[in-house]
């Protein structure tokens, strides 16, 4: 695995253990929400909030550098934090749609799923990375994750922009499911859109900014897009499901020594909080 974040950013896991019912419940809840009027949906949009939480409409966000916006609509869910947890300025409290009764059961329950998940594979790097298998434990205890609830329209016959264009995750790694429509591609060393069609069932596992950047570029954060649907399925939506993995949010990013070398010397001399990072993002993407 540590060799595949190493050359493509990217791998594929089966036999991951999460529970199939679990996802289909979360699956069904995310379509029956996109589903509801529009003027429902919007009810849920926090204005100002920078995305965090609830809904983002249609046309929002856009890719680091893009003159157009993705042609998509998502919800998100973050960490649930108790009253007085020294995080809670950092994460705004979940917004739940009153319009579906199990919402916020079926899919803080895949939340809570992907976040241990997302340990054991912080586990496995550390160790390609020859540390300590713990060494992730603290700095992504009560991390600011995100679960992202996607669905991407039918496309027009010519429409303006792609589902989502060309970008890397601001994240530590990403745990994507779903995706019962084609798309995702990522672009290889070799500068050749290569696409990711994991077998049914399985989990598209990729390295975010953050981990790039604690590690000086050993593992990658790939660029990937998701395109446009070839004319005979263009009237198909295409839902995913991505969990966005992050550091705590004072966690400092700091190079780790073992990944600088003479051939490769640190890019990242001046270190940055978790939270600065993402911020810093967020305005670049149009979230904030």
């Amino acid at each position: 695995m540590g060799e595949s974040y190493e050359r493509f950013g990217f791998a594929i896991v089966r036999d991951h253990g999460l529970d199939t019912s679990a996802i289909e419940r979360a699956l069904a809840g995310t379509k029956d929400f996109f589903a509801l009027p529009e003027a429902a949906k919007r009810r849920y949009h926090i204005a100002g909030g920078g995305g965090q939480r609830a809904y983002t409409p249609f046309g929002v966000e856009a890719a680091k550098g893009a003159d157009k916006v993705d042609l998509k609509e998502f919800w998100h869910v973050g960490r649930e934090l108790g009253d007085g947890h020294r995080y809670r300025k950092y994460m705004p409290r979940n917004v739940w749609p009153a319009e579906i009764a199990t919402f916020r059961e079926d899919v803080y329950g895949l939340y809570a799923a992907l976040d241990a998940l997302g340990l054991e594979l912080l586990e496995s790097i550390a160790q390609f990375l020859e540390l300590p298998s713990h060494f992730f434990r603290e700095p992504v205890r009560d991390g600011n994750s995100v679960l992202r609830l996607l669905h991407y329209p039918p496309t027009p016959p010519q429409p303006e922009g792609v589902r989502a264009e060309a970008h890397e995750d601001i994240n530590v790694i990403t745990l994507l499911l779903g995706a019962e429509e084609a798309g995702l591609q990522l672009l290889t060393r070799e500068g050749a859109w290569l696409d990711v069609n994991p077998p049914e069932g399985a989990l598209v596992v990729n390295v975010g900014d953050m981990l790039q950047r604690l590690t000086n570029h050993r593992l990658r954060s790939t660029t990937h897009r998701v395109v446009n649907p070839a004319a005979e399925r263009a009237h198909l939506p295409r839902f995913s499901i991505p969990f966005f993995l992050h550091f705590a949010p004072d966690f400092l990013i700091e190079t780790l020594p073992s990944c600088v070398s003479g051939e490769n010397p640190n890019r990242y001399p001046e270190p940055i909080t978790a939270q600065d990072f993402l911020y810093e993002r967020l305005r670049e993407i149009r979230l904030a």
